[in-house]
């Protein structure tokens, strides 16, 4: 019965090793070595990673990717519970409105950011235009051109394409919260301000840990929105870990690109530790 039930989960377990664990470990080995491709190799221990530590790009990287993790997540975390708390009250036509807030993550991300992309184009751009007729500012943008622009671009398409998983997952959470809570914090005098800190708080807390985790996860290993939009530019302004691991397998550097990924692993292992032990004492 013992080999039988082996029997069973191995099919699992080789899918497992062969799309997880073999291509994990495999390009955690790459990146001491100084693979290229069409070649085999060498061992050269922590070369790769000198070389990324001297690299103003790769300096330049970490900045971009902290900031944009940062600025967007909690945009989104505003914008998405804020929404959360709209829909969850009795609307009229609540059901028509949730499926409108989920257009942006149903769109391909490839299609959603090329409509950012000409939206921010600087002659017949859709902002330019509505600038321009509103008499808000007359001149030409280059949103995507210019340092000063670029960025807050790059965060702006980014949470409008992201915001509705976080207003998903928190209107759950919203729903799952005993209205009892709501009616003996009433009763005891308690306001909504008050209401919401005590009862609301708590209540969606865990998922909101776990969607931070997620989104700061998925957001920091991004391309999509960085390269469609700006590729990087202008002069490394926008530039974040998987553009820069792409850049290095364009140049056929596959150990130099490989330490990229792997020098964000111990960021995400810290994220999902602090995450978890946040969850246990919350349980406990």
């Amino acid at each position: 019965m013992t080999v039988f039930a082996y029997l069973l989960v191995a099919p699992v377990v080789l899918l497992i090793v062969g799309l997880v664990a073999y291509p994990f470990f495999f390009a955690i080995w790459i990146a001491f070595t100084d693979q290229v491709i069409g070649n085999v190799g060498k061992w050269i221990g922590l070369a790769n990673f000198q070389y990324l530590a001297k690299n103003a790009t790769f300096t330049a990287s970490i900045a971009n990717t902290i900031t944009i993790v940062i600025v967007s997540d909690g945009l989104k975390l505003l914008i998405g519970l804020g929404l959360a708390l709209l829909v969850h009250q009795q609307l009229p036509g609540r059901g028509i409105f949730r499926s409108f807030l989920m257009l942006p993550w149903a769109m391909p991300a490839f299609v959603a950011f090329l409509t950012w992309r000409v939206l921010y184009q600087p002659i017949g751009g859709g902002i330019n235009l509505v600038l321009t007729a509103t008499g808000i500012h007359a001149g030409i943008i280059d949103w995507l051109g210019q340092r000063a622009t670029a960025m807050p671009a790059v965060i702006v398409a980014s949470v409008w394409r992201g915001f509705p998983f976080w207003f998903v997952s928190i209107l759950a959470a919203l729903q799952a919260v005993p209205k009892e809570l709501y009616e003996a914090a009433t009763v005891d005098g308690a306001n909504a301000w008050q209401r919401f800190w005590t009862v609301t708080v708590p209540g969606i807390r865990q998922v909101v840990i776990v969607t931070v985790l997620l989104s700061s996860i998925w957001t920091a290993n991004g391309f999509e929105h960085v390269w469609l939009l700006t590729q990087g530019g202008p002069s490394d302004a926008t530039i974040v870990f998987p553009v820069l691991a792409y850049f290095g397998m364009q140049t056929q550097r596959i150990g130099e690109a490989a330490a990229v990924s792997v020098f964000t692993l111990p960021v995400l292992i810290i994220l999902v530790i602090l995450a978890t032990s946040l969850m246990l004492r919350d349980e406990e």
